[in-house]
């Protein structure tokens, strides 16, 4: 008996495992929006009641292969948009194309267990934020202005620089240790207004997404953040409008397609224009020639223009040309004194995209990109006799051509691999200077240019091994090859999570990142009198290493305010080797002498150093519903040390921040209406500021200092007031800084269009931030004598603003 259930047992195991395995099929296909055609990113797609799924790429393409079924049900999710299902028969590969209704419904269509887009607490990644376009517009901003790069400072690790700039610092990094790129292309100045705007036009961009750490492979050439914007591709459908008038700009954004009546099957494309430009100078020139009496002409003007144009030559053959064009010019004519004098920069870029589908598992993305960054500073002086003219022309930039190829695979459901490469053709121009004297027909016109080759090549897999883990590990290795110099370096990525129950998870991440151009800065602000310098044979390149480790919880039950919730809580530390800084009293922009200038190598004035940088972020964030907005706390410190500053001692820079809070609160009254507040808290700056002031006079050759023998400086002239800045560096504290900022918006729906009154109120109850600290004299009382005092000065006390908005 006991022998033939072992024979049974054997021959039943053996047809089983004779037994082929189901047949597997592909569904795969676009998520587009229903009234435009835009492709959408980051859509999820998903099994309802199971843990299967993905989400759209770059450009809405999806990829599932599943065991062949009579039905399957497949859900579509993503935030701002109506949650839709389809049902289809999986007996062969299926091209399934979904279009998504915008709205703002939290409540499920038949859909089972509901998500507006991939659980945080289900996704491998960690320490990336992305806040949607409509959410950004809806936030007050100063003057009206909506920025992107102002709202990605109001995130946890994210600190910002001096009063209303938007330099970024993430993480204990510096400002050119962000990797900021549109539509594929590295914009290097992302500024307008010196800083007190972005480059980036709201009603131009699609998505933003940021991210601070467990970097994904095919992100490199940055250590501390990828800030990564995709402009909108423009209405598939019909012609549509919107844009702005504002107290200092006005915009106008025009999308359309580019062919009208088309048929179902026939090519199509689509086209997007964008432009915004200020009338500062308008406004300001006649107040400043009132104000001097016709002495003085100046002003000042910022632009920028976006476009892009796609085209479906085919179902797999897709061509994207987009480009941005910006420019900020200053510039001042002295009548007394016959002098001029500009100041310019500006932003080029351009990418060409080529998207091919090889088959439904297999995505490429070909693009060819070019980018220009370009900085001037001009001067003339003519003698009074018109016999002499000094000219001064100076000039920095960089300028790149790139080549990038990415390929997505999705071989099973469990798999998601990335795999590509890049190479950029940089050309740095840290000096160029043209110096000119009519009247003794002398002229000097002197380049220094820097041609540099940077490379990568790099595989990444998002793997769910089981329904509790995902991991997305992937190794990069970088090449960089200067005149002098080669270097080739591996940079593994690790990241994962561990669901400990349904919506919470457990996360980690270590990145290794490597930094090969550096930024050359006297102010730690971001002015574009900042240089952009490669490394060398004698300046090595950045690195850093990053591990971080946190929680994450989805809530997807309870009342509205509940539902959509999500937390996140992080601890991270991060170490920094090679970083660069000028040395104690160096700068590279010597305008009294150029020509000594252009002679000395950059490296002779810089000094290598390392930081470190650890803290807690906790962010609880609702992107959707009636009520949104995110609430941040961020506890950091940072520390730099170089053997040439501050005696060799660590030191905590300019940027960095104990506390930092961010309150951010979005309410639709109704249709109509729709309410906005901002809160803000951030310990203040670490400076480095007089503590002391002395007369000075000359005694023979030595210089005295209130009597005390000092350094003998050709440039102290008898009688000249000296500041003591002490010895340490970055001692002093600033005072907290804290605002709060209001808005409301009143919609309406016309005939044809729709249109948007928005007043704001900046720093409503008038908080005096700290901009600058200077030393200055006391005059004497009747029971004081003259005393020197430390002052601080404030740029902006409350500020109103109003603007109108319309769409058609």
């Amino acid at each position: 008996m006991r022998i033939r259930l072992l024979v049974l047992l054997f021959l039943s195991t053996t047809v089983l495992w004779a037994q082929n395995p189901p047949p597997r099929f592909t569904v795969s296909g676009y998520v587009r929006e229903a009234v435009s055609q835009e492709a959408l990113i980051g859509v999820n797609v998903y099994l309802p009641g199971t843990t299967t799924g993905t989400t759209t790429n770059t450009y809405g393409f999806y990829s599932l292969t599943l065991p062949a079924q009579d039905s399957l049900r497949l859900a579509y999710s993503f935030v701002g948009y109506d949650a839709i299902a389809r049902t289809i028969g999986l007996r062969t590969n299926q091209t399934l194309n979904v279009l998504l209704t915008p709205g703002q419904r939290l409540a499920e269509v038949d859909v089972t267990a509901g998500r507006l887009t991939e659980k945080v607490s289900e996704s491998a990644q960690m320490s990336t934020i992305d806040v949607p376009v409509s959410q950004i517009k809806k936030i007050p901003a100063f003057l009206g202005e909506k920025d992107v790069l102002k709202v990605l400072q109001l995130m946890p690790g994210v600190q910002k620089g001096s009063e209303g700039q938007t330099g970024i610092y993430v993480r204990g990094g510096g400002p050119d240790q962000n990797l900021i790129i549109l539509d594929d292309a590295v914009v290097y100045n992302a500024s307008h207004l010196f800083g007190f705007f972005s480059v980036f036009n709201g009603d131009a961009i699609k998505s933003v997404e940021l991210i601070k750490g467990g970097f994904p492979a095919r992100y490199g050439g940055r250590l501390s953040s990828v800030i990564d914007l995709n402009m909108k591709d423009g209405n598939r459908e019909k012609l549509h409008g919107e844009g702005g008038i504002g107290l200092i700009a006005s915009r106008l954004t025009l999308e359309g397609p580019l062919t009208k009546n088309k048929k179902p099957g026939q090519p199509s494309g689509s086209f997007l224009i964008s432009g915004r430009r200020t009338y500062l100078d308008i406004v300001a020139a006649p107040l400043i020639n009132a104000q001097t009496k016709g002495q003085m002409q100046a002003g000042y003007y910022f632009y920028d223009l976006n476009a892009k144009a796609n085209y479906d030559f085919s179902p797999t053959n897709k061509v994207y040309l987009s480009g941005y064009f910006g420019r900020d010019k200053f510039y001042a004519h002295d009548n007394s004194q016959n002098n001029d004098i500009g100041l310019g920069w500006g932003n080029a870029t351009g990418t060409l995209r080529w998207n091919h589908l090889f088959n439904q598992k297999l995505f490429a993305n070909l693009s060819l990109i070019f980018s220009d960054y370009k900085f001037q500073i001009s001067a003339v002086e003519k003698s009074t006799l018109a016999t002499d003219t000094y000219s001064l022309q100076y000039n920095s930039g960089i300028r790149d051509f790139s080549l990038k190829y990415d390929v997505d695979y999705y071989p099973t459901p469990q798999h998601s691999v990335k795999v590509g490469l890049q190479s950029t053709y940089h050309r740095f121009t840290p000096s160029a200077v043209v110096l000119q004297n009519a009247g003794i027909n002398q002229a000097i016109n002197n380049i220094n240019t820097i041609d540099v080759l940077e490379s990568g090549i790099y595989a990444e897999d998002t793997w769910r091994p089981s329904s509790r883990w995902r991991i997305n590990g992937g190794l990069r290795l970088s090449y960089f090859h200067q005149t002098n110099a080669t270097y080739i370096k591996p940079e593994p990525r690790l990241s994962g999570a561990f669901t400990l129950k349904p919506d919470l998870s457990i996360k980690a991440s270590y990145a290794l990142m490597n930094q090969y151009v550096h930024l050359l800065s006297n102010t730690g602000i971001g002015l574009p009198t900042d240089l952009w310098v490669p490394s060398t044979d004698r300046v090595k390149p950045q690195q850093s290493q990053q591990v971080a480790l946190g929680i994450a919880k989805d809530f997807t039950t309870g009342s509205e305010f509940v539902r959509g919730l999500t937390l996140t809580v992080e601890g991270y530390y991060k170490s920094m080797s090679n970083i660069i800084n000028y040395k104690e009293g160096a700068s590279f922009l010597l305008i009294n002498d150029p020509t000594s200038a252009n002679s000395l190598r950059w490296e002779d004035n810089v000094t290598a150093g390392r930081g470190w940088s650890y803290g807690v972020e906790i962010l609880l964030q609702k992107k959707a519903g009636r009520f949104s907005g995110w609430a941040g706390y961020t506890l950091s410190w940072t520390q730099w040390q170089f053997a040439e500053l501050n005696g060799g001692q660590p030191y905590y820079p300019r940027y960095d921040r104990r506390h930092d809070i961010s309150l951010v609160g979005i309410y639709d009254l109704s249709k109509k209406i729709t309410l906005s507040a901002v809160w803000v808290y951030g310990t203040g700056n670490a400076l480095t500021v007089p503590v002391g002031r002395f007369d000075s006079y000359r005694a023979g050759n030595a210089l005295v200092y209130g009597g005390s023998p000092g350094i003998v400086q050709s440039f102290f002239s008898p009688g000249r007031t000296v500041d003591d800045y002490g010895t340490q560096k970055n001692s002093f504290r600033a005072e907290p800084y804290h605002r709060f900022d209001l808005g409301v918006q009143f919609h309406k729906k016309m005939k044809h269009h729709e249109r948007t009154w928005e007043f704001s109120v900046y720093n409503l109850y008038d908080r005096r931030n700290p901009f600058f600290y200077r030393l200055e004299s006391v005059p004497a009382t009747a029971t004081e004598p003259t005393r020197t005092a430390l002052f601080r000065y404030s740029v902006f006390p409350v500020v109103p603003a109003v603007s109108y908005n319309f769409k058609f």
